[in-house]
């Protein structure tokens, strides 16, 4: 728990799954740094989250020593999730990705319940979706005709995106941004209680929310990809800080 003036601890979520470094080759938890560059950056704490077995009461005691979530990127999600069998492109719903996707729904339902500050990112958007009853485009080349938002070998698409009037996410970066994009998936049916945000040129969904005071958000891009443009890390630290006074005062 964050005491006033103190700097918030956000929670990332991490990958599992086999990796190599030197001479080991292991199953492993891991996240790319710059997740973490950004949360510090914006003033939080970050501390990782590994998958692991999970139910309610594991999941509450996670997110009591934390003042935020956000929720990573990584591989799809199983669509057993959201009633559909895979598609071809899809990743294999193997026990490390199905263990990764439920911890994820674990802490988003529990986070939520709490009016816990979420950030979704690129599939972290997808997890919330899933989360709150919505489904996905399992690949978006079927429905748009094209491979830009995830050209493969590692190289980031660059997206000019939408944002909706009104919403959170407008406030936060105005009416238009350029995304970093890679993703074969997107947002099909909207989970309960979310609305869009933000959407490209082919109608894609970029960003949702849950609109109210709490702050519940996630894009489909990637904006630990652009540090230069902390605006989003920053409102998820701001979110974490005033979440944090809440319970110290409460």
């Amino acid at each position: 728990m964050a005491l006033s003036g103190s700097k918030p601890v956000l929670g990332l979520t991490t990958y599992l799954q086999q990796a190599q470094t030197g001479v080991w080759d292991v199953r492993a938890s891991f996240l790319p740094a710059i997740y973490i560059d950004g949360v510090n950056l914006a003033g939080g704490i970050a501390s990782l989250l590994p998958p692991q077995p999970v139910d309610a009461e594991i999941a509450a005691r996670v997110l009591d020593g934390l003042d935020g979530l956000i929720i990573t990127g990584g591989r799809d999600v199983d669509p057993a999730g959201y009633g559909q069998q895979p598609h071809a492109a899809t990743d294999e719903p193997v026990a490390d990705n199905r263990q990764r996707d439920a911890f994820e729904f674990a802490l988003v339902d529990g986070a939520i319940r709490r009016g816990m500050p979420v950030l979704g990112i690129c599939r972290g958007a997808q997890v919330l979706n899933v989360a709150l009853g919505g489904t996905l485009h399992q690949h978006l080349p079927d429905v748009i005709g094209h491979t830009h938002h995830q050209q493969g070998n590692a190289v980031f698409a660059t997206s000019a995106v939408r944002t909706v009037p009104g919403t959170r996410l407008a406030a936060l970066i105005g009416e238009s941004s350029d995304a970093q994009c890679y993703h074969h998936q997107a947002i099909d049916r909207l989970g309960d209680g979310l609305i869009v945000s933000a959407q490209d040129s082919d109608g894609v969904i970029e960003a949702v929310e849950i609109p109210g005071q709490n702050f519940v958000l996630a894009v489909q891009w990637h904006p630990e990809e652009r540090l230069d443009d902390l605006r989003l890390f920053a409102a998820v630290v701001e979110a974490a800080t005033a979440y944090a006074t809440g319970k110290v005062n409460a």
